[in-house]
């Protein structure tokens, strides 16, 4: 059988190899046949309590089994799943729920009780799945993961070319808004990895990143195309992940640079040296001397920097055999990937020219969720064709060999820690604590993670509590979105439009994380 539908990749292991491991989570180990199994049992049961094709369903949890599950068995069900980031608070959530008008919410109770008190503004969410012990007293039906129901014949209707997730990215301004994935993205995004990095059977992934992330998400998919096997952790510290790459025997590991920024400078021992065949890095630009590191510590690792935006999967990779010669380059096309360098008249530039990336063909994802307005905006024919291509907003030039190096945003979004992060919606949060305080949140050049958020506060005379201002940011906003530090100056400057001019800001700090 071809895999057409995200749950085929499944059923394609089960089919194949249905003894071998296709997930471990701590000390348990789940073969393909128990994966099948369960992800048949859940889908009937989302069934059975209301799912219909199409319905969104949120999971809400870390990483762990039944989030892979809940995955799968959405698709089984024609249903679209939407990774909810676990590190995100009840307002996120709760726009997210409300934006993807999801009808049925699988999470835990702890997770249930953090979000009690704004599930009941989620229209038309009907259903929760609690994956452990039911809390009671909630004012919507709580189904008992393990509740029993009859199986329910297989019930697919999906196309290749529906809707298989949604995944929340922020934009340059207002609320992160839903990038939808069909199933044909899903699956030729997989299938285009497992060729670049010659993924096989016997590979043990180490899932780190949010499934929430399409880099993520791809770890699972990955593995999933070829039988191979799925680590599932969520890390603290950097030592963990060492020493889950050596308790799992792990062979491809993928990070952001943030990350490797920081095991680049820990000790690997050799049984990690041994297993690990390739390592990926996507998400912001790897600095060189970590790059080098890397190399020297892990001597027969391949290493594979690469790029991509959330609108189309993946664009880049560069091969290892150029990481000496170019290692500030993010690549050359993935399989499947068309890609340009335009200038802003729609015309190709040339070699050393910067302009923006432009990216068609399959992986092109199917816009973004009932915003009609934005997806014209990022969304546009190619201009000598109808062929469909998603306008980057990143700033790129090609050299004379095909290879592709990044210059710059073109827009006002932070990049930090490998999360895109809007501005706008740091400056909302705060506007709603502080009313008549003005406030810009600016990206900063950062040794480590890529950009620092910096807030500037406009204060004439008496400057507002610091202390009081990291408090709400850090009370409303996930850790990677609270500023990193927050400068006063007594008026903000604005541009012709009367609108903050963050270039002048940047300008102002610009080395604001980077001084000695």
């Amino acid at each position: 059988m071809k895999p057409t539908l995200l749950h085929h990749l499944l059923e394609q292991g089960v089919s194949a190899h249905p003894h071998a491991t296709a997930l471990l989570f701590k000390k348990l180990e789940i073969s393909y046949a128990e994966l099948g199994e369960e992800v048949t049992r859940l889908s009937s049961l989302l069934v059975h309590n209301g799912a219909e094709p199409g319905d969104r369903i949120a999971v809400y949890l870390p990483k762990q089994p039944e989030t892979v599950i809940s995955f799968l068995a959405a698709s089984k069900a024609s249903a679209v799943f939407i990774p909810v980031n676990p590190v995100l608070k009840a307002e996120q959530v709760e726009h997210i729920l409300r934006d993807a008008e999801a009808r049925i919410l699988i999470t835990s109770a702890a997770r249930l009780q953090q979000l009690e008190p704004v599930l009941g503004n989620c229209d038309p969410l009907q259903t929760l799945v609690c994956v452990d012990d039911c809390p009671s007293g909630s004012s919507l039906e709580i189904v008992p993961w393990n509740q029993s129901c009859q199986p329910a014949a297989p019930s697919t209707t999906a196309d290749q070319n529906d809707l298989a997730a949604l995944l929340y990215t922020s934009g340059s301004t207002g609320l992160p808004k839903g990038v939808m994935l069909s199933h044909d993205n899903l699956v030729l995004g997989a299938r285009s990895v497992v060729e670049y990095l010659d993924n096989r059977s016997t590979d043990r992934l180490l899932a780190l990143l949010p499934f929430s992330f399409d880099y993520g998400l791809s770890q699972l998919t990955t593995a999933f195309t070829v039988g191979a096997s799925l680590v599932l952790m969520d890390y603290l510290l950097p030592g963990d992940v060492i020493h889950a790459v050596t308790r799992y025997r792990v062979t491809g590991l993928a990070a952001i640079p943030t990350l490797w920024n920081r095991l680049s400078k820990l000790d690997w021992p050799e049984p990690c040296v041994a297993s690990l065949r390739y390592l990926t890095s996507s998400g912001g630009t790897m600095p060189v001397a970590t790059t080098r590191s890397l190399q020297k510590k892990l001597p027969y690792t391949q290493i594979i920097l690469m790029y991509g935006l959330t609108e189309a999967f993946r664009s880049t990779y560069l091969p290892p055999d150029q990481l000496d010669q170019r290692p500030d380059s993010i690549g050359i096309p993935i399989p499947g990937a068309e890609l340009y360098v335009l200038d802003q008249n729609g015309r190709p530039c040339p070699p050393g020219k910067p302009g923006e990336l432009v990216h068609a063909g399959p992986l092109v994802t199917l816009g973004y969720w009932r915003d009609g307005e934005k997806t014209a905006q990022r969304f546009r024919p190619l201009p000598w064709n109808n062929t469909n291509a998603v306008w980057s907003g990143d700033r790129v030039r090609q050299d004379e060999s095909g290879y592709y190096y990044f210059v710059s945003r073109m827009d006002e979004m932070i990049k930090t820690s490998g999360y895109r992060v809007s501005p706008t919606e740091i400056e909302t949060v705060l506007h709603h604590e502080f009313p008549g305080i003005h406030f810009a949140a600016i990206g900063l050049n950062h040794p480590d993670i890529g950009q620092g958020i910096l807030l500037v506060v406009e204060s004439a005379d008496e400057n507002p509590d610091r202390q009081a201002i990291i408090n709400c940011c850090k009370k409303h906003l996930p850790p990677y979105m609270v500023p990193l530090a927050i400068e006063f100056m007594p008026t903000l400057p604005l541009n012709a439009n009367h609108k903050i001019d963050r270039p002048r800001l940047t300008e102002r700090f610009d080395s604001y994380f980077t001084q000695p």
